[in-house]
């Protein structure tokens, strides 16, 4: 299976007035097609910075970094965009859902850009929403609902593009127990079809749930192992 993800000694650094943060310090792992795999590490481990170079958001310092099998550093701003909008589906703590639209506006948002008809953005919108156990929530504001509804429809909404890689970013961090387990529940038959998820969090518990964890601490991979609970949950355990 090829790699939907390389990072080749990555390196990244941040210049705060006259000192250099150095964010990643020499990061090298790849992830295959269908995988879900667990980004983990304290806070200020580089998870987020390593989040943002897989999303195409951010270019390292130095170092390379394959997104489906295209080199990223050298790309412009709107090779990037562009890439990300078909590539990569983005799921937050925090939802970002815009509060004056209604749920099938908000998941209709990033098909904006692939230049389809409004009558194929809501029928695309509404089928990724009825996957998720929202179909009846349509006309909903985001004001109107639960966090874990909320998730759902920012789930729905990084569905929508039909993307290769989900790149979930502490997913349950703002859910209580129960409903956070059911949105993992979902990413684990989200990747059942065949999209990679990549989850970053902090939590060990919810990182071993991930047939295969990568951990980072100051900047560099401390330890890249396989998870027994997430090997039996989802039947996956390749590529390490």
């Amino acid at each position: 299976m090829a790699d939907i993800i390389r990072l080749e000694n990555v390196v990244k650094t941040f210049e705060m007035g006259e000192t250099t943060v150095r964010a990643l310090a020499g990061v090298s792992f790849k992830i295959e097609e269908s995988s879900f795999v667990s980004i983990m590490g304290p806070s200020g481990s580089g998870k987020s910075t390593c989040m943002n170079m897989i999303g195409c958001l951010d270019r390292p310092t130095s170092g390379k970094i394959y997104v489906d099998g295209v080199i990223t550093a050298d790309m412009t701003e709107n090779e990037l965009a562009a890439l990300r909008n078909k590539t990569v589906g983005f799921v937050f703590q925090q939802y970002y859902l815009l509060p004056n639209l209604n749920v099938l506006e908000n998941v209709m948002l990033p098909l904006r850009y692939q230049g389809l008809s409004l009558d194929k953005r809501k029928k695309r919108a509404a089928e990724e929403l009825e996957k998720v156990g929202l179909s009846d929530r349509l006309k909903h504001r985001p004001g109107e609902l639960s966090g874990g509804q909320k998730q759902r429809v920012a789930i729905a909404r990084a569905l929508v593009t039909n993307p290769k890689i989900i790149l979930a970013d502490e997913p349950t961090g703002a859910l209580d127990s129960e409903t956070g387990h059911s949105v993992l529940d979902l990413f684990i038959t989200i990747n059942k079809t065949g999209t990679a998820v990549i989850m970053v969090t902090h939590d060990q518990e919810i990182a071993s749930l991930a047939p295969r964890s990568i951990h980072l601490k100051d900047g560099l991979v401390v330890a890249d192992s396989l998870n027994a609970a997430g090997i039996e949950k989802t039947g996956g355990g390749k590529n390490v």
